[in-house]
């Protein structure tokens, strides 16, 4: 599985990048939204972890952006946040068409289960 990371901590993506690192997987990180949207235009990706609040481009600019140029990838996204979003939040994302909203640090049986959710999307 093919994987991009988007968030402003180097630390949490060196975590995600180890959890995520068995198998077949390849996981690409990178600390900046908009490097991470222009992956997401050049590459096609099994799986889009993203970071909602970064500094000068947030997760929902990603987000918009995103939807706006290539709609396909959308179902990809999982959102991996710090915060407690508020129900009302959540389901404001999902209606954008992402695939879910996470609570950070996400287990590594949970990011499986995501995974396998996805795998039986395509």
């Amino acid at each position: 599985m093919k994987v991009l990371h988007v968030d402003d901590s180097p630390e949490i993506c060196q975590l995600y990048a180890d959890m995520l690192a068995s198998g077949n997987n390849t996981v690409k990180s990178v600390n900046d939204g908009r490097e991470g949207l222009e992956l997401v235009l050049k590459n096609d990706y099994d799986l889009i972890l993203l970071d909602i609040c970064m500094p000068r481009y947030s997760g929902m600019d990603f987000i918009h952006d995103l939807k706006a140029k290539r709609p396909s990838e959308m179902k990809k996204i999982i959102i991996v946040s710090v915060l407690e979003l508020r129900e009302s939040h959540k389901k404001e994302l999902l209606k954008l068409g992402i695939h879910s909203v996470e609570e950070k640090p996400s287990t590594i049986q949970k990011l499986e289960t995501i995974k396998k959710d996805l795998q039986l999307c395509r």
